[in-house]
């Protein structure tokens, strides 16, 4: 059994996932980093930083879409670490081309699908299940489980339909999750981020740029993925232990209802 708590993270490659996965290895937490490929730069890359604060690294390869991948990874997690503390789902895609609702395909919808609600939420829940046994396992012993969403999930985009629609439905997953876990003493939160500067926004950062200059994002800026990487990590630390169900949105404002 690992002395040291376990983070399992989705995504882990890049942007957002990567800022996690150093957040928490600063935090004390050894780093079971899962992305599509071990072999990419971005995997290779974060080993050394995730080493470098003391913590151990674990990269796994894993198409979050294929559910029937999903025990045998849960499996070799627990075979080398005996527990897993944290989870944060962060394993998302964007749809390949941008088009008007009407015209959506079938195919790209089922790809956002399977990848931003499909596959989390059964990851969600294979890890819970180890979870609540492990409760019965470990003293001291303090679980969480974190949906990494967008505000994508209450705001329309009608040219991503697919993705806002993915978004919406793993917020709903969250609220679920969080109500049924709460009588297993796990924690369940939503974390809900705004515009962020990652590889996925490169696309549009023009168009970004001149929207936050004009005022959509009250800050002012684009959000980084340090930005989410610290309200994780603030989570992590148990500085919400009494707040299980909460979103946590950081979108530097996009929040506030204004005239």
């Amino acid at each position: 059994m690992n002395d040291k708590p376990v983070a399992v993270i989705t995504g882990a490659s890049r942007g957002i996932g990567r800022s996690v996965a150093i957040a928490l290895a600063a935090e004390g937490y050894d780093i079971a980093a899962i992305a599509r490929s071990v072999d990419s730069e971005g995997m290779e890359n974060l080993g050394p930083d995730v080493e470098n604060r003391g913590a151990q690294f674990f990269p796994i390869g894993l198409d979050i879409s294929c559910t029937s991948c999903q025990k045998e990874v849960v499996s070799n997690i627990l075979d080398r670490y005996g527990r897993i503390d944290i989870l944060i789902n962060n394993a998302g895609v964007s749809p390949p081309h941008w088009e008007d609702v009407l015209n959506m395909t079938e195919e790209s919808y089922n790809r956002v699908m399977n990848i931003n609600l499909k596959g989390p939420v059964f990851f969600a829940q294979k890890i819970a299940r180890e979870m609540v046994w492990l409760k019965q396992q470990i003293s001291d012993y303090k679980p969480v489980i974190i949906f990494m969403t967008s505000v994508s999930a209450v705001r329309s985009s009608t040219n991503r339909a697919e993705y806002c629609m993915s978004k919406s439905g793993l917020s709903m997953a969250s609220t679920i999750f969080a109500d049924r876990l709460s009588h297993e003493g796990i924690l369940v939160f939503e974390v809900r981020p705004g515009v962020i500067q990652t590889d996925m926004t490169a696309k549009i950062k023009d168009k970004y740029d001149k929207l936050i200059s004009e005022g959509l994002v009250p800050q002012k800026r684009w959000g980084l993925p340090e930005d989410i990487g610290k309200a994780v990590a603030s989570i992590s630390r148990g500085d919400w232990n009494f707040s299980t169900g909460m979103v946590f949105e950081i979108s530097g404002g996009l929040n506030i209802n204004k005239l």
